[in-house]
């Protein structure tokens, strides 16, 4: 088998359930690798957990050799503490991937959404059918942390192989695209 294009490490970030997933990308062809969950003990210190997350990303990095990495942002909640809580596990995990040479994306939920069924307000049961549909799979991970992380990989791969990514970073939506490429327009 050749080796594929590019592989995409993706991660959703927790403080007591960490989903990751790996994808390998060739084309516009993707294959599964992995997809599991990092479970942090609510009993730790919160430093040995982050310490853990830390652990899993260079682990998940050693193993597969990702080009890419993607995280979804965390969303504003009423919980302040518990953003400040995510947003440490978020940074912890990108500094691991940062530590290994690799570049980092962040995407927010409503855009991991979108990208994956084409409404940003969609459920996790709706995410994960759709990316059995798109990948074939008829595995169930016991946790939504797992597909949230496959959808975060497989968004990185829509949005860095999108016309507006390809055509250059210089454009602000489809709108300016089309102003800046008339050419293109196909009437």
């Amino acid at each position: 088998m050749q080796k594929p294009v590019k592989i995409i490490l993706g991660i959703d970030p927790g403080t007591l359930i960490m989903g990751h997933a790996v994808i390998a990308v060739n084309g516009h062809s993707m294959r599964f690798l992995e997809m599991s969950v990092l479970k942090l003990s609510g009993k730790k210190d919160n430093y040995e957990r982050l310490q853990m997350i830390h652990q899993q990303v260079i682990s998940l990095v050693q193993k597969y050799h990702p080009d890419e990495f993607a995280i979804e942002s965390p969303f504003f909640g009423k919980n302040v503490q518990s953003m400040l809580k995510l947003g440490r596990a978020q940074g912890v995990a990108i500094a691991a991937a940062m530590s290994a040479g690799l570049s980092v994306t962040e995407y927010s939920p409503k855009k991991i959404k979108q990208s994956i069924t084409g409404n940003g307000n969609a459920d996790k049961e709706q995410v994960w059918k759709m990316l059995q549909h798109l990948l074939v799979l008829e595995i169930k991970p016991k946790h939504f942390d797992a597909t949230d992380a496959l959808a975060v990989a497989i968004c990185h791969h829509f949005q860095s192989n999108s016309l507006l990514a390809k055509a250059g970073k210089g454009f602000k939506d489809w709108g300016d695209f089309v102003k800046k490429n008339p050419g293109r327009l196909k009437k």
